[in-house]
Parts: structure tokens; sequence; C-alpha cells
């Protein structure tokens, strides 16, 4: 570690800013944003200058730089587009013994204004000695997505009750324990939904309780259907504090080494032909036990949770047992199959309205509802489909959906090894048996899925004769 990280405190210092470019305009706003007292030392300088000169923010010179400028000064940055002008000023804060930043020129600075994330009072610094500005703004962008602005109400807050928890919490272990709670319980929880009033008040509660014991909570999180980059945000936050993970079957292995690496993962999958409504009373059962234990559950599930899913089912046990809840929603498969196979599911001039169901209903199901399925210029997304192909075709060529009606059977969508089948609806259950599509699959149905093989942009192709790879495809998820 070449460079010694600090925090300085600026507020009521002088600072001295060489130049009166936009660079140095840009440098000057961060400095006053810390309280510092910036005097500006150039002989012109840009309107946005000129203006906060006007204002009483800073002290403008007006003059070329001179040794003088250095006296009574605590830091220096060297913003001119001059490298010789630069290189004195270097020269003389060293002798000075001031810290002193040339912009762009590691070689003469003695430290470096690093990339910010800024959640005030959290402040998180970013540098690469100088060497890959670029680089350390690509890392601030990454980490700017992990940590919710809420963050910094949430630091304010508990700098607010330090004196509190210290007196509620005298052991440093209960403290630690405390502190956890506070950062991913419903303190947290309330501030990223903008009620700082009920997140005070559940802080006040939490330390009146005379053990200080943690209360668990769930959250339902929506996985997608495979691609780790289709996570949320919020999914991501939720998984990297999880301590305990109910996975579903098709949760990709991808998706779940995003995880906290502590955290405990159970599978919980449902498997065809067993009785998934005891399945599902184990899931209650595991996420009461978790809960009522003080931990955090994340029930991870494929796609999302409220699309074919038992989400509704899961909250209505939370709120019978008087659980906290949340949920994260997820990308669900008929969004993103049909995106990475090129295909729109609405489109002006072949679809104007979208159905989503699922195969797994009964043959039996009444002729309006068949007849419904069967109506033109609409698309179809039929869940868990491939089990029902045998007969599924025929009986909506017999309620009068033309046999000739496109299709698109996307096999593991949107992940590395997918597969799209496109022909028309009469030869959908050969193909899907010659080409040995299997679970998980998304079958769409209408006119729409005609633009599969000419927008498919990732993964394999079919056509009726062979297979393919899209022409611009990528083999990684973007």
């Amino acid at each position: 570690m070449r460079l010694f990280p600090l925090f300085a405190d600026l507020k009521d210092r002088r600072v001295l800013v060489v130049g009166g470019g936009s660079v140095a305009e840009r440098k000057v706003k961060s400095l006053l944003a810390s309280g510092a007292l910036v005097t500006v030392c150039a002989p012109e300088a840009t309107p946005g200058l000129r203006e906060l000169q006007g204002q009483g923010a800073i002290e403008f010179t007006g003059l070329a730089f001179q040794a003088e400028c250095l006296e009574g000064v605590w830091l220096v940055i060297a913003a001119t587009d001059d490298r010789e002008i630069n290189r004195r000023v270097a020269a003389l804060a060293n002798e000075k013994r001031l810290l002193i930043n040339v912009v762009d020129d590691p070689g003469l600075s003695s430290f470096q204004v690093p990339s910010i994330v800024d959640r005030s009072p959290l402040v998180i610094a970013i540098s690469s000695s100088g060497h890959a500005p670029v680089l350390a703004r690509r890392v601030r962008e990454r980490i700017e997505t992990l940590f919710d602005h809420s963050l910094g109400a949430l630091v304010a807050l508990a700098a607010r009750y330090r004196p509190a928890i210290r007196q509620a919490r005298p052991d440093m272990r209960r403290r630690r324990e405390f502190y956890d709670w506070l950062l991913d319980g419903p303190v947290a929880g309330a501030l990223r939904k903008q009620l700082p009033e009920a997140a005070e008040q559940a802080l006040e509660n939490e330390l009146r309780q005379a053990q200080g014991s943690t209360r668990g909570r769930v959250a339902l999180v929506g996985a997608g259907p495979g691609d780790p980059g289709l996570l949320t945000l919020n999914a991501l936050r939720a998984l990297n504090e999880a301590d305990i993970i109910l996975y579903d079957r098709l949760v990709s292995n991808e998706i779940r080494e995003l995880a906290r690496r502590d955290a405990t993962q159970i599978c919980v999958g449902k498997s065809p032909g067993e009785n998934h409504d005891a399945t599902q009373a184990r899931i209650h059962q595991l996420m009461l036990e978790h809960a009522r234990a003080g931990q955090f559950v994340v029930r991870l599930k494929g796609g999302d949770a409220f699309v074919f899913g038992r989400g509704g089912e899961e909250l209505e046990f939370l709120r019978e047992q008087g659980i906290d809840y949340e949920v994260v929603p997820g990308i669900t498969a008929a969004m993103a199959c049909a995106a990475y196979a090129g295909i729109p599911l609405t489109h002006r001039d072949h679809a104007q309205s979208l159905r989503l169901t699922t195969a797994q209903f009964s043959k039996d199901t009444t002729a309006e509802d068949w007849a419904s399925l069967a109506q033109k210029k609409q698309t179809l997304a039929f869940y868990m489909g491939v089990s029902q192909l045998d007969w599924l075709p025929d009986r909506l060529i017999a309620n009068g959906r033309s046999a000739d009606t496109p299709f698109a059977l996307i096999e593991n969508g949107t992940r590395s090894n997918q597969r799209v089948l496109h022909g028309k609806l009469k030869e959908l259950t050969a193909q899907a048996r010659r080409h040995g599509f299997k679970s998980p699959s998304l079958l769409l149905i209408g006119e729409v899925a005609a633009l599969a093989p000419k927008l498919q942009w990732f993964g394999a192709s079919i056509g009726p004769q062979e297979l393919t790879s899209a022409p611009c495809a990528s083999t990684t998820p973007k």
C-alpha cells in the first residue's frame, strides 16, 4: 500500500486552488461541500467560479500564482493546464510541507483526490494511486449500486442514539448484535421506504427491551430466470445480508454464489411427483423457525415470487404468525426469456395483449376458456409446459387457433445453455420431442414468435431442420 488513506477535516481551514478552469471549478465545489475556506489563485476564472466569488463563497485573487499564495493554507490543489506552473506549485508546497495534489499528475502529488461514494455521514473513497482514474470511477459506480441512499440516514440515526445504545447494551457482544439488527432489520427497512418516524420508533422500541433480543424477518426475493446479471440491486443486497437462504430448485448456482459466504443455504425446491403441499408446509415451518430465532431469512424463488409461485400463500402465513416480511420482485420468465430470444411480447402489428398462464391445468378446462386462449393477435406465455406438449397444441388448434400459428419454445432461458426452438404450432410436439427439450422451458405462442429467427441475439436457435447459433449471439449474458 503506497498511499496512506485518510479523511481530512477541512472545515474552516484554508485551501488553495491554483487554476481557474473547469477542472478547478469541480475541485472547488467539492472542497466547499466539506466546509473548507477556498482561495482560487488564477488570472482568469470560469463563470461558475465568478458566481461563487460573487456569492462570497470563495476568495478569488485574479492574479497569477506567487509563492506568497501558500501562506496560511493547509492544503493545495494545482489544476492549471501548464505543467511548469504545476511543477513550481508542487515544489514550493513540498518545501513548506503542505500536502499537494496536481490534477492528473501523480508524480508531482503528495496526495490523491479519490472517487467518492457519498452516503453522508458515511463516505467511501476509492483510489487507484492516481494511475487509473477511469478504473477508480468504474469501481465507484459498482459500489454505488451496493449501498442504498437511505444508508446515510441510518448512520445519522445511529450516531444520534449512540449514547443510549451504549447505556442499554453495555456488553460489547450484545451491542454488536444490536448494530447488526440495526443494519439488517426493520429500522433500515423503514428508512428504505422513506418512513423515518417508523424507523426511529422501531429503534426506541428495541432499546426498551431488556434483553435486546433480535427480531427475525423474511424477504421473498425473486431471482429471475437464471442470468445473475438480471438480479435487482435490492435482491443482491438481501443475498449479502441473509443468515438463511431457502432456495428453489431452479435458482442457478451463479446466483447462489453471490450470497453472503457464511449464510446457510437450504434447498426447498419441489420435484415432479412429490407432494407439493407437504413441501410447502415444510417451507413455511423453516421460515417460521429461523425468523423466530432472530435470523434474516431470504426465501429465494426463481423468476418472480408472485407469478406462478406461492409467494402470496407464504406472505399470508408470515402475517398470521406475526413475522416481519418484505418482497423483492424479480424478472419473471416470460419477460426475460422472450427478450433473450428476441421476441417482443407485444407488438402493434402482431399482438395487442399478453396472457401469462401455466400449462399445468386440467384438460377439462371449459370451452370458453379454450376459445379465449385460441384468439388471434395475442401472445400466450405458458409456464411449466413441457410435460403438456403431447396434447396442448392439438387442443388449441381444435378450439380455433390456426395450425400455422408461430411458436417459440425456450429452454434454460437467459442461461449460457439457452436453446430456442421455433416453428408452427402443428409441428410443436414432434419438434420438441425430436430435439429433446426439457424443463425449465417457457412456451410462447402467437404471431410475435415468428420474429425469433430474425431478432434472436443470444444462445442457440433451432429451426424446423437445423440447429444454428444466433448470428449476433453473445456466449455470456450481458
